[in-house]
């Protein structure tokens, strides 16, 4: 039954990310991508309640907006709207602190605020101008190596994974399992290259796909970790089968933002 609710789920997530990313516009992906902060953080404030913290969520989810803001509009920059957003939640924080018991809890309260807010907020944005600027084939290359060489580590992990690569953050990971992981995404990247982006360079779309899973091999045990001080499986259980937002986004969260630094900087496919 589990397998059947996975299956429908991700049918259902894919078929709506495909719609988007090929038909709608640059506000229609920038409503969606905030819907899945939205989610995330609201799932990264949960698992900080479950350690005893304090976090805002509706001064943090207001902070991820003026975050998400600049990418949506071009001549609004980047450092303004954090600087907006931390004057925001100054002022929340001196006008609705009012008793000595909420005083002590301040600085913990604000840092997993803001951090919760750039965590997720500042990273996942990065998908719209990575499709904006260099097209939807980019995107689905960085999905494609992402999430088949988390199968990849996955498979290979449970087949022959004897060293724990991350105890704490996730025991059942593996230095065998993350070798195939990265294995996999290198043939992955080859052939979402091929598929994708068929005028683009082979062995630089390669190297960018190995790049990307290492960098995705952080990402993922670092919400893991989140996950495990708060003694959770799952971030939550809002996607059948899946878990929560923040479970299927998790590898994305350091990656979206790193491919688009090699693609500006390094690659500069386009331009």
């Amino acid at each position: 039954m589990n397998l059947i609710k996975r299956f429908w789920t991700a049918l259902i997530l894919l078929s709506l990310v495909f719609i988007v990313l090929f038909y709608g516009r640059a506000w229609v992906v920038f409503a969606f991508l905030q819907l899945v902060i939205l989610g995330c953080l609201i799932e990264f404030y949960n698992l900080a309640r479950r350690r005893k913290l304090h976090p805002r969520t509706g001064i943090g989810i207001a902070l991820a907006l003026f975050l998400g803001a600049s990418f949506l509009f071009k001549g609004l920059p980047l450092a303004l709207c954090l600087f907006a957003g931390l004057v925001l939640i100054g002022f929340d924080y001196v006008v609705l602190t009012r008793t000595v018991e909420s005083a002590v809890r301040v600085t913990e309260s604000i840092s997993v605020t803001v951090f919760g807010a750039v965590y997720l907020g500042l990273t996942l944005n990065f998908f719209l101008p990575l499709r904006e600027e260099f097209g939807v084939g980019f995107v689905l290359f960085l999905m494609a190596v992402i999430f088949l060489g988390d199968t990849g580590a996955f498979f290979v992990g449970k087949a022959i994974g004897r060293h724990r690569m991350t105890p704490i953050a996730s025991p059942h990971k593996t230095w065998e399992g993350a070798v195939g992981g990265l294995i996999t995404a290198g043939f992955s990247a080859w052939a979402a290259q091929a598929v994708f982006l068929p005028a683009a360079d082979t062995l630089a779309a390669v190297g960018a796909g190995l790049a990307v899973s290492l960098v995705a091999q952080v990402s993922d045990p670092l919400e893991s970790l989140f996950k495990r001080a708060a003694g959770v499986k799952d971030s939550s259980n809002l996607l059948p089968g899946h878990g929560g937002f923040l479970d299927r986004v998790d590898s994305l969260i350091f990656a979206a933002p790193f491919f688009y630094f090699v693609l500006r900087y390094l690659w500069k496919p386009v331009g």
